[in-house]
């Protein structure tokens, strides 16, 4: 089955920025809409990102401007660059797969794979 993995979360200062990159197997993500979403604790999860499958981008007004999701078909991967980093993007960050849709969604049920997360810690 698809395996989605996170990586490059972790501890910056206030105004700094982190990438984080999903690594998708056992499927190849040309056709497919992925997302990035958080969830801070005591929260529910929230839409961040995505991008469709022709790299059409939607972004949460809350990271408008400072994060930017995008993807490279080829390394079959998802990334997304997080500057002007402020406390309340405090969160574990998922990526997710969405095998039913080509074009951007907001919508957390329209994605069919998760990852496992990583946690994105933000200081002041």
């Amino acid at each position: 089955q698809v395996q989605l993995v996170e990586s490059g979360g972790g501890l910056v200062q206030a105004g700094g920025s982190l990438r984080l990159s999903c690594l998708v197997s056992r499927r190849s993500i040309a056709f497919d809409t992925m997302g990035w979403f958080r969830q801070a604790p005591g929260k529910e999860r929230e839409f961040v990102a995505t991008i469709g499958s022709d790299g059409s981008t939607d972004y949460a007004n809350s990271v408008k401007g400072r994060l930017t999701i995008s993807r490279d078909n080829t390394r079959n991967m998802v990334g997304l660059q997080m500057n002007s980093l402020k406390p309340e993007d405090t969160a574990v960050y998922f990526c997710a797969l969405s095998w039913e849709k080509y074009n951007p969604t907001r919508s957390a049920g329209d994605f069919g794979a998760w990852g496992q997360g990583t946690q994105v810690t933000v200081t002041v």
